[in-house]
């Protein structure tokens, strides 16, 4: 909703990422393409508005964020792997970033050790959980499977727990509604050498009210 967007610009968030729910909520339609820091994934489709990757100039840096969406057990998207290829083909970032929305841990990791040296870090979202697994890869990309979630920490991956239950139970249609309560924050701290702009060291984070 624009509100969050207009809540997080306030934050000073540079740039957002999404994934397979951008679309959702259709009041996105009405800004989407006026802005250049609220970023769909780039492979979802040539006619899909928005855009799925940009640089942005923080620190003297010129940092690209791109966003991709895996096709695991997700809805049909374009192929990953040319989308990211015709990125890099005309890139001059100093930088680069990528967010893997994806469902299948071995995707993620296939994708982050094709492109290994060829982008900064690569960190998978979408299944709700944060994972173990912060490493920098051999060619110096770090990597993470999942950042997790942030949001309230009793309910199901964000949602009201009896709405779900009742879904997952009964097989009856159910609307989910975002649950409220004491939260969580999940993420990742990133250390870059300024003089290199490889990756030094990986830390997540997760503060639990």
């Amino acid at each position: 909703m624009k509100q969050h967007y207009d809540f997080l610009m306030k934050q000073n968030v540079d740039v957002i990422t999404s994934g397979n729910h951008v679309f959702k909520n259709k009041e996105i339609y009405t800004y989407i393409d006026e802005v250049d820091n609220l970023l769909r994934p780039e492979n979802m489709g040539p006619y899909v508005p928005g855009i799925g990757t940009n640089i942005f100039k923080k620190n003297g840096k010129k940092i690209r964020v791109t966003n991709l969406i895996g096709r695991s057990f997700m809805d049909p998207s374009e192929n990953p792997y040319k989308a990211m290829e015709d990125i890099l083909e005309n890139d001059n970032s100093d930088i680069h970033i990528v967010d893997f929305h994806a469902e299948a841990t071995a995707e993620k990791l296939a994708l982050a050790t094709f492109f290994d040296g060829k982008i900064t870090a690569l960190v998978g979202t979408h299944t709700h959980v944060q994972t173990a697994d912060e490493r920098i890869l051999p060619k110096g990309t770090g990597f993470l499977t999942d950042l997790g979630m942030t949001g309230c920490y009793e309910s199901i991956i964000g949602a009201e727990t009896d709405a779900i239950i009742r879904k997952e139970r009964t097989g009856l249609p159910t609307r989910f509604e975002p649950a409220s309560g004491k939260g969580q924050i999940c993420g990742l701290m990133i250390e870059i050498d300024d003089s290199s702009n490889k990756v030094k060291a990986l830390e997540r984070l997760y503060v639990k009210e």
